[in-house]
Formats: structure tokens, sequence, C-alpha cells
């Protein structure tokens, strides 16, 4: 396993890099906008609401379309990682499809996604809006708890949908099957996605409920990515030699 994460790191090195550069220059593009008041804040807070309308509650105008933007560059570089693990498998050059690698690689992703996310997140809330946030939101211990399940949400997903996608190009007609892929995974990911939203948005959190829905999730996921390696190993082992 040493070999093949050794001959992905490059590639992912770059697209990493790339990605992170990105939400530099956003972040400096946003530390302008501020400076020159193109950036505008609203400063209204909404209080005894589910916990995600307190954020969106002060997400408009420009402040809306930053998050746009940083949302949108998380989910770019989530659909690339995913896309150049394929990619490479798919090339073959020493690299085969492999859980832990599709694991670790998912993982490493998600965390520079969500890097992604925050570094362009900060520059879009002023001080005063952060500070109203917090006293509404929960503790930083449930926070950083949070985050650590979203992250290992988005890290295993991320890992199923790059071993999926190297089974899916591994058949015959990798097209259909990228589609039927598409269509039976991403069923069951948002009916688990519209159930942990469910169980976050509300103005007092059950962490019973929300830790039922992200162990679902990982599990699911989990299945997903052994599914995929179990299917890619049986087109690999159907494939005429030479």
């Amino acid at each position: 396993m040493r070999g093949q994460m050794k001959a992905m790191a490059r590639p992912f090195g770059t697209l990493f890099l790339i990605a992170l550069a990105v939400a530099l220059v956003g972040r400096v593009g946003l530390a302008v906008m501020d400076a020159t008041g193109t950036l505008s804040y609203d400063y209204i807070s909404a209080a005894d609401v589910p916990i995600l309308d307190v954020v969106c509650s002060i997400l408009t105008g420009s402040a809306l379309v930053a998050f746009m933007y940083a949302a949108s560059l998380a989910m770019a570089v989530s659909t690339a990682g995913v896309a150049l693990y394929g990619f490479l498998v798919w090339r073959g050059e020493g690299v085969s499809a492999r859980p832990a690698t599709a694991f670790l690689w998912g993982w490493a992703t998600a965390l520079v996604a969500i890097a992604c996310l925050l570094v362009t997140v900060s520059g879009i809330l002023s001080a005063v809006q952060v500070a109203s946030m917090s006293s509404k939101l929960p503790g930083t211990a449930v926070l950083v708890v949070a985050l650590v399940g979203f992250a290992a949400f988005l890290g295993t997903l991320l890992g199923a949908a790059s071993m999926t996608v190297s089974a899916c190009l591994a058949r015959k007609r990798p097209g259909r099957a990228l589609v039927v892929a598409t269509l039976g995974c991403g069923l069951v990911v948002m009916v688990l996605t519209v159930g942990t939203f469910a169980a976050i948005n509300t103005a007092s959190i059950n962490l019973a409920a929300v830790g039922g829905w992200f162990a679902a999730d990982l599990a699911v996921n989990l299945i997903i990515l052994f599914a995929a390696n179990a299917l890619a190993k049986k087109a690999t082992a159907s494939k005429p030699v030479g």
C-alpha cells in the first residue's frame, strides 16, 4: 500500500496545492472587498430557531455570494479528488484500486476541502457577526466534535465514491455503470443526508440522534466502499489477459 500511496502522492499533492492557492487568493480578495467596503454585512441574527437558520440569517447580499463561492470551491475539490483517484487507477502504471488508498485519499481530500472552506469563510463574517453567532451556537467543544464528525462523514463518502468510480471504470461499459452507480448510491446518500440535516437543524440538538445519523452515514459509506471493491475485483478478473 505504501507504494500505491507514493505513486498517487504527486498528483494529489498538486491538486491540493492548487485548491489551497485558490482559497488563499479568494481570501485575499475578500480582505480587499472588506477594506474597500464592497463586502457588506447583515447584523440581523435569528434566535431560538433551528441552528442552521442562525447561520443563514446573516448570509445575505454579498456575504451570501462569498459563501456560495466557498461552498463551490469545497465541492469542486471533493469532486476533483474522486475523479483524480478514478483516473489514476484507470491509467494504471502501478496504481490499482484498493479500499485503504481510497479511504486515505478520501480523507485527505475531505480535509483539504474543509480547509479551503474555512480559509474562505474566515473572510466572510465580521467580528460582530462571529460574536453574535457564538452566543447562539453550541460551545466550542461541541463545534469541534461536529467538525470532526463532518470530516469523517465527508472522508468516508469520498473514499466510497473513489472506489465506486474505479469499479465503474473497470466495467465493459463504464459510462453506463457510472450513471447507474450515481443514481443508486446517490439515492442512498441523499436519504442519509436529509436525515442528518434534519437532526442537526433544530433549535435544541439531540446529540444521540445526530450521533446515530452520523454512525449510519459512516457505516453505509464503508459498505459502499467495500462493495465497490468487490465489484472492481470481479470486473478485473473477468477481463481477458493480454
